[in-house]
Order: structure tokens, then C-alpha cells, then sequence
């Protein structure tokens, strides 16, 4: 969940009153939000007045932080904080955004090339008209971005934000995608030009902009949006241009966001616009940019329009348990910035909701009810027995995986357990195992070398925790019951869990036969005994074991598992287990 940090003085002024901490966490618990702590922030308010590690404590702010909603952007900032408190205590009305009323060429225009559809193939912008700025106002501005970065725009790799001083910029303006070494300007905070390739490994010592290098580094183009005179405004995703930096004295903004994701570039876009235009000349005024495609489409950004929605009365109040006619329900709605009306449609009673462009979370019926059950209050929803009786109960698969631990229990082995994740060189190359990258499961951003991959065999657990156990006596007799995960294009999410059972025997000889005396227990105890289900084992090729002294573990004309003794690259080499070793692994859903 997103923390927002707010100074408590300044949001104080914007909700018209003074409150306690006790009141605001009260407040905060009735709109459906949580102070989560109360700090000064001491290092981080000195660094951004430019002040000197012995400035005067006088001037520290209180910060509430305020951990809201992932899917509530509108709440990022304290902007948007205390407008959404405001309409929720009912001191103003859900406000009307509404894009400038300006002749077609006056409007600002941007031209897309061909070329970005590479790379990053979608721009949306708009322009904020007579803003003032004071510290306060630029510094919460500029965090909205970074909330936004880090939230929706998952790190800028499906949206990035640019904030430009409009007057320093002649339009029209082109988004474009050009070869590293095309492209140079001075970027921000820094006072001498590079080019893009440059630019690049100077930024690989960057502390916060090193973590975006990797969206476009390894691209034949880099994206770049110009003006008319060739003036680069931004290096998207990674840098902004020192030319259109913002500051104090600003008035007039342009915002760009460069996207793969349409449908959030606008979101993003509108959370900008609709939290900052209360500072435009024009409150709540937008103007608008064209921008042209490549193929022959234009559109006209933001789209700040009213979507509406019918809810029938019934599936506001049912789900939620309590007993409300419409007249109670629309002021309800209103209080959470969804203005509602009551219509009469098809023989029943529903609700007219008008959705506005900050409530990007409102999809579903389901969304308008979540909102009503917050404005009416949880703790006065009244507490009601189910109406009928349901027994909880284990599943099969959970059941079936406790009786298989008992078994092998009850042949005198232990049960460890083990990590999902590891290592590459684990999951493949330390258990002579070839990556086709078609099989494991990669981890996007790990945070080190030894979890990067979700474990398609027990075996590699099983080894290292004999590896860190090998001086207790021998035999060592360890298994382990648990998922593995592998790539599985049917599946909605592209990979599927499997349960496995592992065992692994060392001693001072292989104990081939001990694992499959284990296997040949198993297989029998599970078979239902009035059917015939055929049992055999055939020869098998894996990689991790003696050519000779492996088999597949045939049930039913399936296979559904593997035993063998190890071969020494595996054990010696991978793991430093001189002693021989024999491994069994069994898929426990196929004998279910």
C-alpha cells in the first residue's frame, strides 16, 4: 500500500480546521485511509530547502504519513488528499474539470514518428494554463510524479511522466525514436551536454536513475521528444532536458507522459491534471494537445468526460447487508465524489452514477458498492448470522500431500523444508541441467543472485541442506513435499504449480534400492485396490544421474516421476557430497 507524506500544518489549512491526532485518525479510518505514522523528517525537509545541517529546528514541519489504497492515484498527493476529505465531511461538491475552449490552431500539437513503435509507441499531454507555484506546492508536485512512477507506472517502464516550462518551448512538438548517437542535450541538474549514449553509462552511477537504465539501454533507438527549434525536451523514461526544467517562477506547464499502455498514460495524465488545475488561473481548466499518429489518428488529450454508470438500488445495498432507499444511498455516493442521481429504468429503481476522471478505480458495480459500504460506515453495518451453515474444510490435493508425508515418515525419513526460489546455476547448471529458458520461471527484479528463479525440482534443495548437514552420521535419509513451478502457456498466468514429492538417500553406497523399495511402497498404498492401474519402470536419460542406474516411474501409462543415484558431477562437483547419493521424485497430483 502507498504511504503519501503530508505536512500536518498544510493539510490542516486545506481541510479549514486544526484537528487532534486522535480526530484525524478517526477521520482517516471513516474515509477508508490510515495514518500510519507521525514524523518530522528532519534530513529529507533540510535537503529540499537547500538549508545547512545546522539550520534552526524552529522550521520543522510535522509529517502525517498516510498509507492509502494501490488502486486510489487520485490520493498520491495532498492535493488530492484533502479534496477527497473535504467532499467526504461535506464542505464542497465533487468539482467539474473541463478541458479550454480553444480554436484548433491555437491548440499545441504533437507529432508521433513511425520509429517509436519500437520502442515506446504512445504520448499524451497536456497543458496546465496560469499555475502558481509556491515551495510547497512545486515540491508536492514533483512527488506526485515519483508516487506515480513507482505505483501505476511500475518504475517507468509502462508510463513515464515529463513536466516541461512551456515557455521556454515553441511548439509544434514530435515524439521521435533515433539512434543513441543522434540524440544530445543537457540534462537536468547537470551543465554540459551529452549524447545519449553517453549519457547512458554517466547516469549507470546515478543512485536513482541507474534503476530505469535497463528499459531502454539495449534498444537500437532511444524515444526523444523535441520542439520546433530541435530544443530536446525529455530522454523518456530517464531524464528530462535542463532547458524546460520547472521552477518556482513557472506558469504555464506542459506535461507529457510516454507510454506501452495507453489506458495508463491517460490515467496518468489525468491524475496530474485534475490535482494541480486547482492552482491554474482558470480552476479546474485544461487545455488540451492534439496529437497526430503515424497512422492517420489523432486525438485530443486529456479526456477529462464524465463516464456514467446504472446500478440497480439492490445491488448497492444487498452485497452490503443494510437497508437504504435511493434517497439515502445518492448523498452516500456524492460524500465519495461519485455525483448520483436516482432514475427509473426497465421497472426498477437505479441509481445514475457519474464517474469522474480522478476515480480511475470505479470499473464495476462492485467498486460503487465498496464505496457506499465506506461512506455509510463499517462499524455501523449491523452484525448478522449467515443464514446458512458451511464447514471449512481442507483440499484434496493438501489432505492427499499429509498422507504421502506419514508414509515416508514411517520409513525413517526426515522431512526438511526448503526454498521455492533460487539461483540459476542452482535450478540448472550445478545439477548438469541445461537452461532452454522455456521451462523456469524467472524472477524480473531480484533482489540478489541466490532467489532469481522459481525451482522446477526439489533436487537442488535437497542437496544443499545435505551439503550443509553432511557431517551427521550416515545414512541421511531427507525428503520434502512441495510445489515447483513451471512456464505453462495454457494456464491465464503463463505458469502452474505442481506438488512433488523428493527423497534423497546417502550413505556409504548409492541405496538404489532403498528409494525404490520407497517408490514401490507409495505406488502401492495409493492404488485404489478394486482397479488395475499398471505399474512399471522404463529406462530414462536425465542428466543428473549414472546413464545406467536411472529410471521414469510409470502409473497408469503416465509418467509421473524419477529415481537414480546421482552422478558425481551433480554431487562432488555441484555440491561437495563425496558420499553417494540416490534421489526419487514423485508428482503427487498424478496419483491423485
Amino acid at each position: 500500500m502507498p504511504t503519501v507524506s503530508v505536512g500536518r500544518d498544510r493539510l490542516f489549512k486545506a481541510l479549514g480546521r486544526t484537528y487532534t491526532q486522535e480526530e484525524f485518525e478517526v477521520l482517516c479510518f471513516e474515509f477508508g485511509i490510515e495514518l500510519d505514522d507521525v514524523t518530522t523528517e528532519k534530513a529529507i525537509i533540510r535537503k529540499e530547502k537547500h538549508l545547512k545541517d545546522d539550520a534552526s529546528e524552529d522550521d520543522e514541519e510535522v509529517i502525517y504519513k498516510i498509507e492509502v489504497a494501490a488502486n486510489r492515484y487520485d490520493l498520491l498527493c495532498l492535493e488530492g488528499i484533502a479534496r477527497a476529505l473535504r467532499i467526504f465531511m461535506g464542505k464542497e461538491t465533487t468539482p467539474v474539470f473541463t478541458i479550454a475552449d480553444i480554436a484548433a490552431k491555437s491548440m499545441h500539437k504533437m507529432y508521433v514518428k513511425p520509429e517509436t513503435a519500437q520502442i515506446r509507441p504512445f504520448v499524451v499531454c497536456a497543458v496546465l494554463r496560469g499555475v502558481t507555484f509556491d515551495e510547497a506546492r512545486y515540491n508536492s508536485f514533483i512527488d506526485l510524479q515519483d508516487k506515480l512512477h513507482q505505483n501505476i507506472c511500475r518504475k517507468r517502464t509502462l508510463v513515464a511522466i515529463g513536466t516541461h516550462d512551456l515557455d521556454t518551448l515553441e511548439g509544434p512538438f514530435s515524439y521521435e525514436a533515433l539512434p543513441p548517437t543522434d540524440i544530445s542535450f543537457v540534462p537536468l541538474k547537470q551543465d554540459k551536454s551529452f549524447r545519449a549514449d553517453e549519457l547512458m553509462e554517466f547516469y549507470k552511477g546515478d543512485m536513482k536513475l541507474k534503476k530505469f537504465l535497463h528499459i531502454i539501454e539495449n534498444s537500437s533507438v532511444y524515444p526523444v521528444i523535441y520542439d520546433s527549434k530541435r530544443t530536446v525536451l525529455s530522454l523518456p523514461p530517464i531524464i528530462n532536458g535542463a532547458h524546460s526544467a520547472i521552477t518556482l517562477e513557472t506558469k504555464n506547464v506542459f506535461i507529457e507522459c510516454t507510454a506501452t499502455d495507453l489506458t495508463k498514460a491517460n490515467i496518468v495524465l489525468n491524475t496530474m491534471v485534475t490535482m494541480f488545475s486547482e492552482y491554474c488561473e482558470k480552476k479546474f481548466d485544461v487545455e488540451p494537445v492534439e496529437v497526430f499518429y503515424p497512422d492517420g489518428n489523432t486525438m485530443i488529450c486529456p479526456d477529462l468526460s464524465v463516464t456514467k454508470m446504472e446500478v440497480p438500488i439492490k445491488e448497492i445495498t444487498g452485497p452490503i447487508g443494510i437497508s437504504l432507499d435511493e434517497t439515502q444511498v445518492v448523498p452516500l455516493l456524492n460524500k465519495m465524489q461519485l455525483q448520483s442521481e436516482k432514475v427509473f429504468t426497465d421497472g426498477e429503481t437505479r441509481i445514475l452514477i457519474s464517474v469522474p476522471p480522478t476515480r480511475s478505480d470505479i470499473l464495476h458495480a462492485r467498486d460503487v458498492v465498496e464505496d457506499v459500504a465506506i461512506a455509510y460506515g463499517y462499524n455501523n453495518i449491523p452484525k448478522t448470522k449467515p443464514k446458512c451453515h458451511t464447514t471449512g474444510g481442507r483440499q484434496p490435493l493438501n489432505r492427499f500431500s499429509d498422507k504421502i508425508r506419514a508414509e515416508v515418515a514411517r520409513a525413517g525419513y526426515m522431512e526438511v523444508l526448503t526454498w521455492i526460489l533460487g539461483s540459476k546455476e542452482e535450478n540448472f547448471k550445478k545439477i548438469n541441467r541445461s537452461d532452454d529458458e522455456k521451462k523456469a520461471v524467472i524472477i524480473g527484479n531480484p533482489r540478489t543472485a541466490e532467489f532469481e528463479v522459481v525451482r522446477t525440482s526439489l533436487l537442488t534443495g535437497l542437496l544443499k541442506t545435505l551439503k550443509h548437514n553432511k557431517d551427521h552420521p550416515r545414512p541421511i535419509k531427507i525428503f520434502e513435499v512441495g510445489d515447483v513451478v513451471t512456464l505453462d502457456e495454457i494456464r491465464d498466468v503463463g505458469a502452474a504449480n505442481n506438488r512433488r514429492l523428493g527423497v534423497l538417500y546417502c550413505s556409504g553406497s548409492s541405496g538404489f534400492e532403498e528409494i525404490l523399495g520407497l517408490a514401490e511402497r507409495i505406488l502401492k498404498v495409493v492404488k485404489k485396490p478394486h482397479i488395475q492401474v499398471e505399474t512399471k519402470l522404463e529406462l530414462s536419460h536425465e542428466p543428473e544421474f549414472f546413464l545406467d542406474r536411472q529410471r521414469s516411474i510409470m502409473f497408469g501409462g503416465k509418467c509421473i516421476g524419477k529415481l537414480g543415484v546421482i552422478h558425481p558431477v551433480v554431487s562432488w562437483e555441484g555440491f561437495d557430497i563425496s558420499d553417494p547419493c540416490s534421489f526419487l521424485e514423485i508428482n503427487i497430483e498424478a496419483l491423485l
